[in-house]
């Protein structure tokens, strides 16, 4: 049997048709439009929103850490706080933070809500966090070599990244980070990577790693030792349900992030970006963005990064705003033939499984499963038809 080339056959099937180049620039243009026309409305309404989920930010952790350390050890009591203060976490670092840290709300001169000085309650430091998500991932979107987002250097994404044996181990290796993503996402910058093929010197990551050292202390002193020790007698509740509360959060961000990238419609790109323009900028934010749908809640919980298409075409735009642009978007991608990919949280998350699995193969592997498939496929299609 013939090997199948899967980013050939991607290309050659790729549900968002390709675009002449003044189409590009015309693409181009509409969506720029869209973005100076929510711009233009930008004000009283948002500033009343971003103070709003800081309140409830605040209001939150001040009752779930107050019910723990009071209430704690009744049953009933501990699950509403816990869950109250997971809540609290996933709003904070992904509808105030991550936003705020865009500098989304600059705009309002008010120094507790300006992106340069944010500090949010995740083990990232600010400064971290900006360099490789602000301006790393964002400029260089799903650009394989240039994007550090696409698997975060330990998961196979695409055939572009050479197979290598540990890639076996995708899937577990997604869980993992998973259930530590506080932690393991922290360590993105330092690329650790880079020190298990030799290009790094662990001297060297030391260095780089001051700061970060500086915040876990805080962080899991903040989490693991202050709030514990001023509970006394429910010192075990409150470290048990602020680990539970952080478990929460690391998961449902984790969820909400691989869906906005990882699905298999998301497109991995080689890099073709030093003369890229504007217009193309847009069509890759679009080609390698998923979102899915759902009610009020889950956009709130998600940050608005249920619209990771909108997030990546206009970052610096309020996140609140994402809803009301989405029609408009899809309409430009509807006129253009590009995919606009969308569907419902379940179906994305299972695609991004299903896609962790067929990287974590050997390719020649994969092939040979795929025509497999197809030979049974054909099989079963011959009896039908002759049964009919």
């Amino acid at each position: 049997m013939n090997s199948i080339n899967y980013d050939a056959v991607k290309a050659a099937t790729s549900k968002s048709r390709a675009l002449t180049a003044a189409e590009v620039e015309e693409f181009g243009r509409k969506i720029e439009a869209i973005r100076s026309e929510t711009m233009a409305k930008i004000g009283k309404e948002d500033s009343d929103y971003v103070y709003k989920v800081r309140n409830f930010v605040r209001y939150s952790e001040i009752a779930s850490r107050g019910m723990l350390m009071f209430g704690g050890w009744i049953p009933p009591v501990w699950l509403l706080a816990t869950a109250m203060l997971g809540v609290s976490k996933i709003v904070e670092n992904m509808e105030l933070g991550h936003n705020v840290m865009h500098g989304q709300f600059d705009w309002l001169n008010d120094p507790s809500l300006n992106g340069a000085n944010y500090d949010w309650d995740t083990v990232c430091t600010g400064e971290d966090w900006k360099y490789t998500h602000n301006y790393m991932h964002h400029t260089y979107t799903n650009v394989i070599g240039k994007d550090h987002d696409i698997g975060y250097g330990v998961m196979r994404m695409t055939r572009g990244q050479k197979w290598e044996p540990r890639f076996l181990f995708n899937v577990p290796i997604g869980i993992a980070l998973s259930t530590g993503f506080e932690w393991l996402l922290a360590l993105q910058r330092l690329e650790l990577e880079q020190l298990l093929d030799g290009r790094k010197s662990l001297k060297e990551v030391y260095v780089q790693s001051r700061n970060l050292r500086q915040k876990m202390l805080r962080q899991f002193g903040k989490d693991y030792v202050f709030f514990p020790l001023i509970a006394g007698p429910m010192f075990l509740p409150v470290i048990a349900g602020n680990f539970v509360a952080n478990l929460i959060r690391n998961y449902w961000s984790s969820a909400v992030i691989y869906c906005g990238h990882f699905t298999e419609d998301a497109e991995m790109m080689e890099d073709n970006t030093e003369n890229e323009t504007k217009a193309e900028w847009y069509l890759r934010q679009i080609r390698g963005s998923s979102n899915f749908t759902g009610g009020r809640i889950i956009h709130f919980m998600s940050g608005n990064l249920s619209h990771q298409i909108e997030h990546h075409l206009f970052p610096d735009v309020p996140a609140n705003r994402y809803q009301e642009m989405a029609p408009k978007v899809r309409a430009v991608c509807a006129e253009y033939g590009q995919n606009y990919n969308s569907a419902s949280f379940a179906k994305q998350f299972a695609s991004v499984w299903v896609r962790l699995a067929e990287h974590s193969l050997p390719d020649q592997m994969v092939d040979r499963l795929i025509n497999a498939k197809r030979g049974i496929a054909a099989k079963l299609k011959g009896i039908v038809a002759r049964a009919a």
